[in-house]
């Protein structure tokens, strides 16, 4: 039975995402090919290694041994290039980096451009998601480091604080709501409102709150950017719950009015968490370390 490193990491891609299209994106591979390496893969294990549904793709049970043999020789893989990188100025090594929306739109961009122009030797991969899935995917290997709000499940997880992130509601100046100080996330929904895409870690983790509050949202349009939500509230648009630092600038100039959101969620402390137990390659250690600074 021969699986090479491509096979092993699709095959990771695929079982992550659900999904063989979006496994194969995930990899760079085209869908025709990914789906022959997978049915060449079945064929030399002699059963099949994923379940097929409407919904996508769950890995059998002879599918979720070979995900534990391929996070293990992954992470191998990993560890040998950052110690090599040491010494080889050729070979790369390469992190996968996950994080929600705050960290990756507002809290990242700085500190991995500095990390990135000092380390010319060190990929990295960053996948925004919502903080659940950021913890589990670390937990589970899918991932060497990953950032996420407190209120994931950290179970066998090492997290360390990285920032602290406040969700605000940003609101048009002249607004009835613009004088206040604070307001509840439930009073909010019943005015005309700028969401975020369902897809995005932020507009999944507000969907849910809303989905809670039994107020049904005025949803004017979706947008994926949080500076495109500031814009469009500062025209009049709507309101709309972004990171405080990505309101600050614009209520500086007086383009929005920031209102503090009175629900306990809205507070988060965001961590850095890396697997329990697992050993990071050097190139990892490296990144953690340079964001932890």
């Amino acid at each position: 039975m021969h699986f090479d490193l491509t096979d092993l990491r699709l095959f990771l891609a695929i079982a992550e995402a659900g999904s063989i299209t979006a496994g194969a994106a995930r990899s760079g591979l085209a869908l025709a090919s990914a789906s022959a390496r997978v049915r060449g893969m079945e064929a030399q294990a002699g059963l099949p290694l994923l379940e097929r549904g409407r919904r996508g793709v769950v890995p059998t049970p002879a599918g979720q041994a070979l995900l534990h043999h391929a996070r293990l020789v992954a992470g191998q893989v990993e560890r040998m290039r950052g110690e090599l990188g040491d010494y080889a100025r050729g070979l790369k090594g390469h992190v996968r980096l996950l994080a929600n929306t705050a960290a990756a739109a507002e809290y990242l961009p700085e500190p991995l451009a500095r990390f990135l122009a000092a380390n010319p030797n060190i990929d990295i991969d960053l996948d925004e998601r919502p903080s659940p899935e950021v913890a589990r995917a670390v937990a589970e290997g899918l991932a060497e480091i990953g950032i996420a709000a407190g209120h994931a499940d950290l179970a066998g997880l090492d997290a360390r604080p990285f920032r602290e992130d406040r969700l605000v509601l940003a609101a048009p100046p002249g607004h009835p709501l613009a004088g206040r100080g604070e307001v509840g996330f439930a009073e909010a929904l019943g005015n005309d409102m700028i969401g975020l895409a369902g897809d995005t870690a932020l507009g999944e983790h507000l969907e849910g709150h809303a989905a809670r509050s039994g107020v049904r949202r005025r949803l004017r349009l979706r947008v994926r950017g949080l500076e495109t939500a500031c814009r469009l509230v500062a025209a009049g648009a709507g309101l709309a719950v972004v990171p405080a630092v990505t309101a600050a600038r614009f209520a500086a100039t007086g383009a929005i009015a920031m209102l503090r959101l009175a629900d306990p969620w809205a507070e988060r402390r965001l961590l850095l968490v890396t697997r329990r137990g697992a050993a990071l390659p050097s190139h990892a250690r490296r990144l953690v370390e340079h964001l932890l600074a």
